[in-house]
């Protein structure tokens, strides 16, 4: 009989894979975590500088979008940075705004800087191709403008979606809306009597500012609606937060459950004023 040779141990070979394929998981999990470490330095920096634009208390939220970062930062060119700031107060007593919960968003698309010089807070020279801003105006707010015409209490911000469903479709959907249908709710006081309504109408956008129309008004207690012109002429309220982040001027308004939305657009801006 023919004696089989004995099969060669192949540990050795199964080691060195398993060794290789460790290694590329590890160098894998270091350059995402630096890809990441580096994005965070960039985010701080603009953080930095944003706060001194918008005239902030505290930093703003800025995410730098997009994987990997490092490509990006190569290039000089960070295709969406994201800009957020909650509760931010406004107030300019020359032009009569005083508004204190806003909420500030930004979105860059393109900006432009070079590593180094973001780093280093050196963005001087930067600048963004486009910036998308708005502003929300809440139901805080809101509830303060309307109590200095009559006593008003727990206003809330809602869409009119009756008005939507029978709205007319506008020729071109993708243009900036400049009127949305709005419902009011809250409380009211008469004779030491509290007046429970709800109010229907619309906002505009009026010389970049935000107009209440108030069309309908329905009261709980039907006995009452010989106020019904009084509170409609109340809450005819114009609100102005002035310009948009990094000046961009108001061009559409919207409603949110619970706010207001102002809007626009600024092509070719820098970063930090020069």
């Amino acid at each position: 009989m023919t004696a089989h040779t004995p099969a060669r141990p192949r540990k050795k070979k199964s080691r060195r894979g398993k060794f290789l394929i460790i290694t590329v998981l590890v160098l894998g999990v270091l350059l995402v975590a630096a890809d990441f470490a580096l994005a965070a330095a960039g985010e701080y920096q603009i953080a930095q500088r944003m706060r001194e634009k918008l005239q902030l208390d505290e930093d703003p939220s800025v995410r730098i979008n997009g994987f990997p970062f490092i490509l990006q930062a190569l290039r000089g060119d960070y295709k969406h940075v994201e800009i957020r700031a909650y509760g931010v107060p406004i107030r300019n007593e020359q032009q009569g705004v005083d508004l204190r919960d806003l909420d500030i968003e930004a979105d860059l698309r393109h900006a432009r800087v070079e590593l180094a010089d973001l780093l280093a807070g050196n963005v001087s020279k930067a600048t963004i191709d486009q910036v998308d801003g708005s502003i929300k105006i809440k139901a805080l707010d809101l509830n303060r403008l309307a109590n200095q015409v009559t006593p008003f209490d727990k206003l809330s911000i809602e869409p009119d979606n009756r008005a939507a469903a029978t709205q007319t479709p506008t020729p071109d959907p993708k243009a900036p809306k400049t009127t949305a249908a709005i419902k009011l709710s809250g409380q009211t006081n008469v004779a030491g009597k509290v007046v429970t309504l709800t109010a229907y109408g619309q906002i505009a956008l009026v010389s970049g500012a935000i107009q209440i129309n108030i069309d309908d008004i329905e009261l709980e207690d039907n006995s009452l609606k010989q106020i019904i012109p009084q509170l409609r002429q109340a809450l005819a309220i114009k609100i102005d937060p002035g310009t948009l982040p990094f000046g961009a001027k108001p061009t559409a308004v919207e409603v949110e459950s619970g706010a207001f939305k102002l809007s626009g657009v600024i092509t070719d801006v820098p970063l930090v004023q020069r």
